[in-house]
């Protein structure tokens, strides 16, 4: 447990061009010692970097997303080339000329270790450095400042296998340090006053030794397969009706997943055979909203999944293996 900890905020930074020595203009405006660890705003990465490109916010989006996760009208949240799931792909038209959007570093966590490299090259200091975006989140309104790349620093602490205060083991607990510490730096920087860089004093522990940068913020996205909240609510039923390419390999269904297909619809019935499931009636369109019903349930259960229409108003549903 820490006991203490302090956060300054480095006022009177100059606005930041391409090119600008970033680890000059930060050391200048503060005092740094080992064990510090200094969080900086990506805006002013992203401008030491020329990350500015010409066009619309919209056309911008489209260049640095891999996938769209939800849409809503033109509000989009989208899967960036970093791996972060982000409102308009991280990109931002504040405080640029007109005509001209901001995007985010190219990758932020070796921004964050020539950065690091830097102060400890020139200043003899070693410290650890965050670069913050703000980000919504969902269930929760309003936005706060998360680690989108890391150096220096520790940024999951493994709690596992330790007890708490009853003796209890923690099984799953691993505090997001690096999101801890850009939340916290969020308090005295303040995006209306221009203060884009902060400093923290008291996390010499998470500090690693100098020569280990350690694995970045990346190690913070959860990869898609253990992603339980992949897409929006529409994007999900879209995708379970649209959707349906089967991975390749059989895999029989658990026969649990039939029940409850039939409830309410009479002179339906269903013969299963291996990967196939034919639906048979004798009218064509309560067929088809079995076989549907079908479709979404085993998409559900993530197998991919075909629909044809059958001879005699019959529909057949094949599926193949079960992805993660």
């Amino acid at each position: 447990m820490r006991k203490h900890l302090e956060i300054f905020p480095v006022t009177g930074l100059p606005e930041v061009a391409a090119g600008d020595d970033l680890a000059a203009l930060i050391a200048d405006g503060t005092d740094l010692r080992d064990g510090d660890v200094v969080s900086v705003t990506s805006k002013i990465v992203s401008k030491q970097e020329g990350r500015l490109t010409y066009g619309t916010r919209q056309e911008a989006v489209d260049a640095e997303l891999v996938r769209v996760v939800a849409q809503r009208g033109e509000t989009r949240i989208v899967q960036t080339r970093h791996g972060l799931v982000m409102a308009a792909a991280g990109t931002d038209t504040s405080n640029t000329a007109p005509g001209t959007v901001l995007l985010l570093p190219i990758d932020p966590d070796a921004s964050a270790r020539a950065l690091r490299s830097a102060l400890r090259e020139r200043y003899d200091v070693n410290v650890g450095i965050i670069i913050t975006d703000t980000l919504g989140r969902p269930w929760r309104n309003g936005q706060t400042d998360l680690a989108i790349g890391a150096a220096g620093v520790r940024v999951v602490e493994d709690l596992r296998g330790t007890t708490d205060s009853h003796g209890n083991v923690l099984a799953v607990t691993e505090p997001a340090l690096a999101d801890e510490i850009a939340g916290a730096s969020e308090l005295v920087k303040g995006k209306a006053d221009g203060v884009p860089v902060a400093v923290l004093r008291g996390l010499g522990d998470a500090v690693l030794p100098v020569g280990e940068d350690g694995p970045g913020a990346r190690a913070l996205v959860r990869d898609a397969e253990f992603d339980m909240f992949s897409l929006g609510t529409r994007e999900a039923a879209r995708a379970a009706v649209l959707d349906r390419q089967p991975p390749s390999g059989p895999r029989e269904a658990d026969p649990a997943l039939w029940s409850g297909v039939l409830a309410g619809i009479d002179g339906v019935e269903l013969q299963v055979a291996d990967n196939l499931v034919t639906v048979v009636g004798e009218e064509p369109v309560t067929v088809g909203v079995v076989a549907e019903r079908l479709a979404v349930l085993l998409h559900a259960e993530r197998y991919g999944v075909t629909v044809q229409a059958g001879p005699g108003g019959s529909a057949t549903v094949t599926f193949g293996s079960r992805s993660r």
